[in-house]
């Protein structure tokens, strides 16, 4: 069953002397190996002369075709809108049978707009067919009915397309992963659809994960990737939000105009401005005030916001990328982030898992930094063989807090480096390294110092904390500080447990944990 356009030009002759042109709509009858069923024509109220007399020549040369016009009434076939809406109608109330017709949409007839809308309402599926192009014949085959072509938009069916684009998928992951060939499932399914999600929409993005997982370099990546792939054309702005508290906040991200305060000598266009047509990538987002908040939600939502002393919006078209290792929705509960403004970014969020959480990708990660190394030094650094051992063996240990993940991990690798004779990392460098590690995230818990009366009197009521005793007090508070200081309930356990812990045939450290929580009227998301 064939859908088609009539062609006010092409379909059209008079006399005996049509027989000698190529009409496509009555040619595209004549195909020996195509035989067209039932022929859907569809036309304007004032080519229903036209319509009678091609239903009567397909009738003479192809007896066994029902032609079954259709006006339908465009007014101005030139008009997208106009034209789309009225297909579309057809479309809509058209009695499709797929289980029991093959359908083929001509797109050869028809203005260019009836030809670009009948191709969109097919690769929507709209009409559920495949395309079919028709062409005049040879000019020496005058008396043939020409050739045509059947179009399947459905790519998967095309091998070397397929193949392509699996191969552009693969390229694409690549480059989100920084080349590092990771191992830890989640986190190559946390990519996969970052990459997906990405290339498909400007819509917000969420990242998520402590510091030093590698939200920023993320970001960027996403944004090259957009750029390759011509999704946008402005620039990457970032601005980490702790950096812009107080009154200097709104006018870095949102502008101002000379003379709006004290020391405004000149106008400044902000970095919201600034990123239009591109990304702005805003770490820490946490961090922002309230009236920044209220000023972004309108600018992500409306495109526009108000430069501070300005009396006239300005508009920038930006996509959002957030960042943050804080839980925003703790911080609704709390009043410090507006629950509007999170539920606008939060349509796509994505967690990056801390370098503890994946101990898979340390290996291939530590050759990256040693390829890095290398590059930047000028010459190959390499680790023997019981170097190597030795340090994944503690990397990938619980004794490695990894608190600042892959700064910690990168600033390691370059040490190392930096003090290998002859470039290569021996055993003693890295006994070194470990020892300088430890001490690092040792000096950092001691620097957190414990939790006092303020910290406890934000988790609890003040009635709370007078039903319990001091012991009990001092204990909760360097439980609680301990929990703030690690990044999942069951580290915590294993911090807090070690010795115990080892006496026991099947130790559950976190369950031991929320059971302590609990006695106080807490659990780990009150805790962050």
């Amino acid at each position: 069953m064939v859908i088609g356009l009539i062609g006010s030009t092409l379909d059209r002759g008079r006399g005996a002397d049509r027989w000698n042109l190529w009409r496509p709509t009555v040619d595209l009858c004549r195909h020996e190996d195509l035989l067209v069923s039932r022929l859907e024509l569809l036309h304007g109220r004032h080519e229903t002369a036209l319509a009678e007399v091609l239903s009567a020549d397909i009738k003479s040369v192809s007896p066994e075709t029902t032609v079954k016009p259709h006006v339908v009434d465009f007014r101005d076939p030139w008009d997208f809108e106009m034209v789309y809406g009225a297909l579309h109608e057809f479309a809509d109330k058209y009695p499709f049978d797929p289980e029991r017709e093959d359908y083929l949409i001509h797109v050869t007839t028809g203005t260019h707009v009836g030809q670009i809308c009948l191709f969109l309402l097919t690769e929507s599926r709209y009409l559920p067919g495949r395309l079919l192009q028709t062409a005049p014949p040879k000019r020496n085959q005058a008396t043939k009915p020409g050739s045509y072509t059947i179009i399947d938009l459905d790519l998967s069916k095309y091998d070397r397309l397929a193949a392509r684009f699996a191969q552009e998928q693969r390229e694409d992951l690549s480059y989100l992963k920084a080349g590092i060939d990771t191992r830890n499932d989640v986190f190559n399914q946390l990519i996969a659809r970052i990459e997906q999600v990405a290339t498909a929409t400007k819509a917000p993005l969420l990242l998520l994960g402590p510091t030093g997982a590698g939200k920023s370099k993320l970001a960027r990546r996403i944004y090259e990737l957009k750029k390759t792939r011509q999704r946008l054309t402005g620039p990457f702005v970032e601005v980490n939000c702790a950096t812009v508290r107080g009154d200097a906040a709104m006018s870095t991200l949102f502008g101002h105009v000379r003379g709006s305060f004290t020391g405004a000598l000149r106008d400044r266009p902000g970095l919201l401005r600034a990123a239009d047509g591109g990304v702005l990538f805003l770490d820490e987002v946490g961090e922002l005030g309230a009236d920044e908040q209220a000023a972004l939600l309108r600018a992500i939502e409306e495109k526009q916001f108000l430069p501070l002393g300005a009396d006239r919006e300005v508009t920038s078209h930006f996509q959002l990328i957030a960042g943050t290792n804080t839980d925003l929705h703790a911080a609704v509960r709390r009043g410090r982030f507006r629950d509007d403004l999170l539920a606008r970014i939060n349509l796509w969020t994505f967690a990056l898992p801390g370098l503890r959480n994946r101990h898979e990708d340390i290996e291939p990660n530590l050759d990256h930094e040693l390829a890095t190394v290398s590059i930047a030094a000028g010459s190959r650094v390499s680790m023997s063989k019981e170097a190597r051992a030795r340090f994944l063996q503690f990397a990938t240990s619980d004794e490695a807090v990894w608190s600042g993940n892959f700064r910690d991990f990168n600033a390691a690798v370059t040490r190392m480096s930096a003090l290998a004779p002859g470039g290569r990392i021996t055993l003693e460098g890295v006994e070194e390294e470990m020892e300088r590690l430890r001490a690092g995230w040792q000096a950092a818990d001691e620097t957190a110092g414990p939790v006092g009366n303020d910290g406890l009197e934000r988790l609890l009521t003040s009635q709370a904390l007078a039903q319990i005793d001091l012991f009990d007090r001092v204990q909760l508070r360097e439980v609680v500080r301990l929990c703030q200081a690690s990044r999942s309930l069951s580290e915590a356990g294993r911090r807090l447990f070690a010795v115990s812990r080892t006496r026991k045939a099947a130790a559950n450290d976190a369950d031991r944990l929320r059971k302590y929580l609990a006695r106080f009227g807490l659990d780990w998301n009150a805790l962050h």
